[in-house]
């Protein structure tokens, strides 16, 4: 199965030749509920993972913020009734196994190690826009499922790269946490990458072009939402800063600004007849199988440092 992105409604590159000079290429994962192994690359499937090497853990115990929490067993049940229910009123069994709005699991559970869950893994042969070490072909990125006051209220990133052919023994089943927040525990998914061009938001454009776009655009908005930031879960290319100016951020070794290794959306596509959502999906599509939200709907930009792929990455939100 393959995913495309329809042609953008309008050429702004040949309204605005000076755009060819911002255009970069992001590869959009479209990720889709599916039942990839380790061999594969993936949205919250399992890792190819040394079964000889410490599976990582959060020790940040009651520096999380604490609200909701849910075990992982009752968040993937709860998506299976919810998916079963689509169009229809839940039966009373089903809305007897679903878990009150305002439910949460004993909060003290998070006073431990925690272990960090599967974000995405991806191979460099899938991925055209693959970043990492000349003698890598994997990147795997994984997360604690809670959120760290210190990272924005975010869940907190760790990325590894590595040689698949390293890997001679995987791990068979990895720890699991205790708890979760919901919309931090992806779905698994696989991927169907497709590299597609965007630009940059128009904020991050010369003062001259910007003010120009903007007065062609003053009234469809249609720059923004439609010609320039490509939306959903991506590799490279630009970040969607959503509601805010693009941080200014410098890595920590050198003092180098971060690019885009691994966008993580809270959806593919905005509303039905979005121009973003792929030619072969049927109206009404999920525009969010890894049931993945950060904060009301951002993205979490993981950034990377350009200089060197050992300095440490860094996760931002809006």
């Amino acid at each position: 199965m393959a995913y495309t992105t329809p042609p953008r409604p309008v050429d702004i590159a040949a309204l605005f030749p000076e755009l060819r000079a911002y255009a970069a290429t992001t590869t959009r994962l479209h990720p889709r509920p599916g039942g990839p192994t380790a061999a594969d690359s993936s949205v919250g499937g399992p890792l190819l993972w040394p079964a000889d090497e410490a599976w990582p853990f959060c020790h940040d115990r009651a520096k999380h913020y604490v609200s909701s929490l849910h075990t992982p067993a009752v968040v993937r049940r709860s998506r299976e009734i919810r998916a079963a229910a689509h169009g229809r009123d839940y039966t009373a069994a089903e809305r007897a196994e679903m878990p009150g709005w305002d439910f949460s699991e004993p909060h003290h559970l998070v006073d431990q190690p925690i272990p960090l869950i599967p974000v995405a893994q991806l191979y460099r042969r899938d991925v055209p826009d693959f970043a990492g070490p000349d003698d890598c072909d994997l990147l795997q990125v994984l997360w604690c499922p809670l959120d760290h006051p210190a990272d924005d209220y975010n869940p907190r990133v760790r990325v590894l790269w590595r040689r698949s052919a390293d890997v001679t023994e995987v791990l068979g089943t990895p720890p699991e946490p205790p708890v979760v927040v919901e919309h931090y525990l992806p779905a698994t998914c696989a991927v169907f990458p497709e590299q597609v061009t965007e630009y940059p938001s128009s904020d991050l454009l010369p003062d001259d072009l910007r003010e120009r776009i903007d007065a062609w655009d003053e009234e469809e908005d249609l720059f923004h939402f439609h010609l320039s930031l490509v939306p959903g879960w991506k590799v490279g290319g630009y970040p969607d800063w959503s509601v805010g100016a693009d941080p200014e951020v410098t890595c920590v070794e050198c003092g180098a600004k971060p690019v885009l290794l691994l966008a993580v959306s809270g959806g593919e596509w905005a509303r039905e007849g979005d121009s973003w959502r792929p030619v072969e999906e049927p109206p009404h599509a999920e525009y969010n199988p890894p049931e993945v939200v950060i904060g009301r709907g951002w993205d979490l930009n993981v950034m990377r440092c350009p200089e060197s792929f050992d300095h440490p990455v860094v996760a931002l939100g809006p």
